[in-house]
């Protein structure tokens, strides 16, 4: 077990979720925005993301404003499954580790997104396994739109860690951008980065057998 650990946060995308950013954008550039790329990326926003990740602004506006981008007509209907189109799957190893996990730890789950992606991973979570929403499997979830901040602000781990009521020393942050890696340890959150290629099961939890 890890030590001095008694609780541990877990990103969605990239972490629990595979997902693939360069097919949002491919997506995009086909629907008419040819410099989304520029707008999006997972290192670097503009404001109309980072505003509809803390849910200031509601989908339509979202959607109005990237129709606006737009050099052609573009429907709701494309934009939305463009946007989607980054997330893949729930691979059920991870699934099966956050039960294994959930019996010595408290979990809980930290991401960065937005109403439409909720809507759709839950889809995805439903029809792949039968399982409505990610709450199952966390004693709280915090997702930045519904809190109203994001990472790597250090006030949204703060929420969190008061909130749960939570000992940064003896919690666990996984996350794989690095910019929301350093927002926790500002607070002295112990930390692990998932870099390129790492996932939960076969680098961070592979003694932990199914």
């Amino acid at each position: 077990m890890l030590q001095g650990i008694r609780h541990i946060i877990f990103d969605l995308g990239g972490v629990l979720l595979n997902i693939d950013y360069k097919l949002t954008e491919e997506a995009f550039q086909k629907a008419g925005i040819k410099d989304f790329k520029e707008l999006y990326s997972q290192l670097h926003q503009t404001d109309l993301f980072d505003q509809f990740e803390m849910g200031f602004i509601p989908k339509e506006e979202f959607i109005a404003r990237l129709q606006q981008a737009a050099s052609n007509s573009i429907s709701e209907s494309q934009i939305t499954d463009a946007w989607n189109a980054m997330l893949l799957d729930f691979p059920l190893r991870r699934l099966q580790l956050l039960q294994q996990l959930h019996l010595h730890y408290d979990l809980f789950l930290l991401s960065n997104t937005n109403e439409i992606h909720e809507e759709a991973f839950n889809r995805i979570l439903m029809q792949s396994h039968g399982i409505p929403n990610m709450g199952v499997f966390f004693d709280k979830v915090y997702f930045s739109h519904r809190v109203g901040l994001r990472k790597p602000m250090k006030e949204i781990f703060e929420r969190v860690l008061h909130d749960s009521g939570l000992s940064p020393e003896h919690t666990l942050f996984i996350d794989d951008s690095p910019q929301h890696i350093e927002g926790a340890k500002l607070l002295g959150i112990q930390t692990i980065h998932l870099t390129k290629g790492m996932t939960i099961e076969a680098d961070v939890f592979k003694r932990i057998q199914p």
